[in-house]
């Protein structure tokens, strides 16, 4: 933004010596250097980064560090339904209990006076039980196997943090003991395994706490040795793309530990191919933040830093939701089809959380309609492509045939071979299943339909601005996009205030209407307590795309109802 231009009278004025106009410059650098050194002070790393991500070994499975605004913390609870609050707290309770209230301790009482702006939480890997060079007691190397929990709570008020350190509550049923370990000075109980908690300050600035003392071990050595989080390959690079200022929660998922724990489990083993194929993941990283409507998440994921495998950096979609109708219910969109298939047949092969194999895909395609999905259809489908549900709004609902129609778009990069296969499909339509293939005019556009043996329209194709083949399943509702409708998705106020408009350009988008989708079709069940809270969603908007050859982003927004308090 240009500064203003103010017209003063024009004085003679002496010039000010140069040693007078080098010695201000002097002393201004000499403040900045000296603010700028105070201000990062006890914060040898990038304020992008979790608070904590200098301690939390690298080898730990999840860390998600909270804001302890209580001001973010009274708006989360303004979000939702009475049931979704009532989840919420259950899980908070439960974490609450575990590190404070089981030994006595109240957050805002003992902690919130002296602790920072945010704490984090994370989870590490079991550990293999090796002979300790101070062994504590049998009971520390009994639980070193197990995956143990690590706080992380900077100190804002240093002699408040020591003076609860120093006299710890009472327990009941353990004792505190003391002891050092690299210098540091650990007060911890000596409880059961896996039910011992640890803690240490770490230069004053830190305070560490533990359900296990050989993961206290652990940070301590993370933190002195520079094996953390923030020298994981490819975290302190990757965390600032999604940094937001406060941010009421960060997290990070460490991808390849991860699947080494999940191939160990002895009811979910990953075949190898899978897991060479998930260890050239390296992380996946997130920012949430609180809006006025909802929540965002900016995430973004990338390669191990030793990996082969590259992305291809092609940021084409963005189109689509300028074809479809405002009423719209859902659309998914992603800018080359071609090669979100190659990329899926990479890591769904011999994946079995996959939905369906590559192999089982291929064989339906052509089973049911003789084609070969590689050379027939996927070979000319090399541009952007969505799927969307459109409702059918009739004025008689009870005599419609469909209550929706499922329409489906891709820009053709070969016309020609396109129109090759869509011939092909109208023949296996007509000898295979009996359908009527009739040509048809919607607003002068010349179609294709597909009408059932009792005369019932089932399907549409046709083509959309020259090279964008379409697909219409379900309800008429052609003339819904033929021609281009003047109220589109993406003119919508929901789309616009749900789809997020960063990164920019995009490989793709999704939206979601819950509440109109939620009303009129069954949602498929895709985690615990799903139907309670989409309840408390209006709807959900992605927006994603490939930054470079190493990673990829994403942002995520969904708009919420706010709770009922009357």
């Amino acid at each position: 933004m240009a500064l203003p231009v103010v017209s003063v009278p024009m004085k003679k004025t002496k010039k000010p010596s140069l040693v007078l106009t080098l010695s201000a410059a002097g002393l201004l650098i000499g403040l900045g250097s000296t603010a700028y050194w105070l201000l990062t002070q006890g914060q040898p790393f990038s304020r992008d980064l979790p608070i904590g991500a200098t301690i939390i070994p690298q080898d730990a499975l999840f860390a998600v560090s909270v804001t302890t605004d209580p001001k973010q913390w009274q708006q989360l609870q303004e979000y939702g339904t009475k049931q979704t609050q009532a989840e919420l707290d259950r899980n908070l309770i439960k974490l609450r209990d575990r590190f404070l209230t089981s030994n006595g301790y109240d957050f805002q009482k003992d902690i919130q006076p002296w602790v920072g702006n945010e704490v984090t939480l994370a989870i590490l890997a079991p550990q293999a039980s090796q002979p300790a060079p101070k062994p504590v007691s049998t009971n520390a190397d009994a639980a070193s196997s197990q995956q143990s929990m690590v706080m992380v709570l900077p100190v804002k008020n240093l002699e408040q943090a020591k003076s609860l350190l120093a006299n710890p509550k009472t327990l009941k049923q353990s004792k505190w003991i003391d002891r050092t370990y690299q210098g540091f000075a650990i007060k911890q109980t000596d409880g059961q395994a896996g039910e011992n908690i640890s803690a240490t300050l770490l230069d004053g600035q830190f305070l560490v706490i533990t359900d296990n003392p050989k993961a206290t071990e652990r940070a301590i050595d993370a933190y002195k040795n520079k094996t953390s989080l923030a020298t994981t390959g490819g975290f302190a690079e990757n965390f600032p793309k999604i940094a937001n200022y406060q941010p009421f929660a960060q997290f990070y998922v460490n991808v390849p530990t991860a699947a080494r724990i999940a191939a160990a489990a002895p009811n979910r083993q990953l075949p190898a191919q899978v897991l060479a194929q998930l260890q050239n993941n390296q992380g996946l990283a997130g920012t949430i933040n609180l809006e006025p409507q909802g929540i965002r998440l900016k995430g973004v994921s990338w390669l191990n830093p030793n990996s082969q495998r590259v992305l291809a950096v092609e940021n084409k979609a963005g189109r689509m939701q300028s074809l479809v109708p405002a009423e719209t219910l859902m659309m998914l969109s992603g800018g080359n089809l071609q090669r979100l298939w190659g990329d899926y047949v990479l890591t769904s092969q011999g994946n079995p959380l996959s939905p369906i194999t590559a192999e089982q895909l291929r064989g339906g395609v052509k089973s049911l309609t003789n084609l070969d999905l590689d050379r027939d259809l996927l070979q000319w489908m090399k541009g952007e492509f969505s799927l969307s549900i459109i409702p059918n709004t009739p004025k008689d609902v009870s005599t419609a045939d469909f209550r929706a129609g499922l329409l489906f778009m891709v820009q053709a990069s070969d016309r020609t071979l396109a129109e090759t296969s869509l011939k092909q499909l109208d023949e296996v339509m007509k000898t295979q299943y009996q359908f009527q293939i009739q040509p048809g005019l919607v607003a002068g556009k010349s179609v294709v339909n597909w009408v059932g043996p009792y005369g019932t329209l089932a399907a549409t194709h046709g083509w959309l601005d020259g090279d964008i083949a379409f697909l219409l399943v379900g309800a008429p509702l052609a003339d819904k996009i033929v021609p281009k409708p003047s109220n589109t998705l993406a003119s919508t106020i929901p789309f616009q205030q749900t789809v997020p408009s960063e990164p920019n350009p995009t490989n793709g988008q999704f939206f979601l209407d819950v509440e109109r989708t939620a009303k009129n079709f069954p949602l498929p069940i895709l985690f615990p307590n799903q139907q309670t809270w989409l309840a408390a969603t209006r709807s959900i908007g992605v927006t994603t795309a490939v930054s470079d050859s190493r990673s990829t982003r994403y942002d995520i927004f969904f708009a919420l109802k706010k709770v009922d308090r009357s």
